[in-house]
C-alpha cells in the first residue's frame, strides 16, 4: 500500500514530467502530448483537461520575469532598441518554450491530485485504498484493535 500522495508532491511530480501518482513514470509522449497512461503504475491520464491553461500561465510568468528584467536594464544602463530585442526576445522565446511542458505536468498534477474532470473515480478509489489502510485491525491474541 502506497502513501497518500499530497497536492504539493502531486504538483512537483507534474512539474518535474513524473506521473503525479508513483513519480517515477513519464508524464509526457511527445512535446506536449500527455501520455495515456503511466507506464510504472498504469495510472490513466485520459482524462486530463489541461487544454490553455498552461498556456496562460507561461505568458503570465515569463511577461512578468521578461517585463521586469527588461525595465531593470532600461533604467540602470538605457541600451538601444535593438540590442534590448536581441537580448529579450530569444529569453522570452526560450523561457516560454521551456516552461510549457512543466506548466502542463503540474496542472495535470493539480487535476489528478483534486479530482478534478474524469479523475474523480481514480481520487475516489485512492481515497477508498487509504481508509481501508487505515481501519484498525483486531489483534486476537491481546482483545485490542491494531492501527
Amino acid at each position: 500500500m502506497t502513501a497518500p500522495v499530497s497536492l504539493q508532491k502531486a504538483l512537483w511530480r507534474g512539474f518535474t514530467m513524473k506521473c503525479p501518482n508513483c513519480g517515477q513514470g513519464r508524464l509526457f509522449g511527445a512535446f506536449l502530448k500527455v501520455a495515456d497512461n503511466c507506464e510504472v503504475c498504469g495510472e490513466d491520464y485520459t482524462p486530463q483537461r489541461a487544454d490553455d491553461l498552461p498556456a496562460y500561465l507561461v505568458i503570465a510568468i515569463v511577461g512578468h520575469l521578461v517585463v521586469s528584467g527588461l525595465l531593470a536594464v532600461e533604467m540602470t544602463y538605457s541600451p538601444p532598441a535593438w540590442l534590448q530585442l536581441l537580448i529579450w526576445l530569444p529569453v522570452t522565446g526560450l523561457s516560454a518554450l521551456f516552461l510549457l511542458q512543466p506548466v502542463k505536468g503540474t496542472i495535470v498534477g493539480l487535476q489528478w491530485q483534486t479530482g478534478m474532470h474524469g479523475f474523480e473515480a481514480a481520487r475516489s478509489r485512492r481515497v477508498n485504498q487509504d481508509r481501508v489502510a487505515a481501519t484498525p485491525v483486531p489483534n486476537l491474541i491481546s482483545k485490542e484493535l491494531v492501527p
